[in-house]
């Protein structure tokens, strides 16, 4: 949600939000948003680098991310709801049956859910590293039926695009092999700590549960709106297990 000059990308943020409201006419939608320490660094230029300078920028930003997404999510008339999760909180039943509580009340009110992990508060052992692994419990565990990861790349290739030019979209993947999971990509922001490879790990993970993913672009929204809204699948990547 930043632009090149990191700054808050205040018209990418509107189109978001326009697209869950529209979204949210025919799903019930949770929101899995990250940024918080990108935001922070809007306000002072610490060492990202240092760990308890990214938990301080995280401090910082979680206010300002989401005073941004109320701010456009009031022009439709919709509220949010903030929910910082740790690791932690999915290897605890009572934890998770809480979580799925707050989740379905928040259904139930009309509101919606903005999830981001809890930066501050995690201990090295319990930081995801990277919210596609979030998104991917988070699915799981409310028992939802797609995930869909909106992302600065279009959809998975049958090999790096930026080195082939001849390389191919995938449009169904059923499984993901060892050697797909052991190859690292670099991240294209340096506040992300995923890049494809983490997409990977959270398409796995949710092909495993039986349950599905679609990886497409989250500066072209009209990839995600057709499929979710009109049954039309042109572009980006549905990961599934084979029936």
């Amino acid at each position: 949600m930043l632009t090149e000059k990191g700054e808050i990308a205040k018209e990418r943020m509107l189109n978001l939000v326009s697209f869950i409201v529209e979204v949210r006419k025919k799903y019930e939608v949770i929101f899995v948003s990250s940024g918080a320490a990108a935001a922070g660094y809007t306000a002072l230029k610490l060492d990202k680098r240092e760990h308890i300078s990214k938990k301080v920028l995280a401090a910082i930003g979680q206010p300002i991310l989401m005073s941004s997404y109320k701010k456009k999510f009031d022009i439709y008339d919709t509220d949010i709801a903030q929910i910082l999760l740790t690791e932690d909180d999915f290897n605890s039943r009572k934890r998770t049956e809480i979580f799925s509580q707050i989740i379905q009340t928040s259904f139930k009110e009309d509101i919606i859910p903005i999830v981001n992990e809890n930066d501050i508060s995690s201990t090295p052992d319990q930081i995801f590293g990277d919210n596609d692994l979030l998104a991917a419990k988070v699915t799981h565990h409310t028992d939802s039926d797609l995930l869909v990861i909106l992302s600065d790349i279009d959809g998975y290739y049958d090999s790096n695009p930026d080195e082939n030019p001849h390389a191919q979209m995938l449009k169904e993947v059923n499984s993901i092999s060892e050697d797909e999971l052991a190859a690292v990509y670099r991240p294209h922001n340096e506040f992300t700590s995923g890049g494809l490879y983490t997409k990977l790990v959270a398409a796995d993970f949710l092909i495993n549960k039986k349950r599905e993913m679609f990886l497409c672009s989250g500066f072209d929204l009209s990839t995600a709106y057709e499929f979710l809204m009109d049954g039309k699948h042109t572009k980006g990547t549905l990961f599934r297990a084979k029936n």
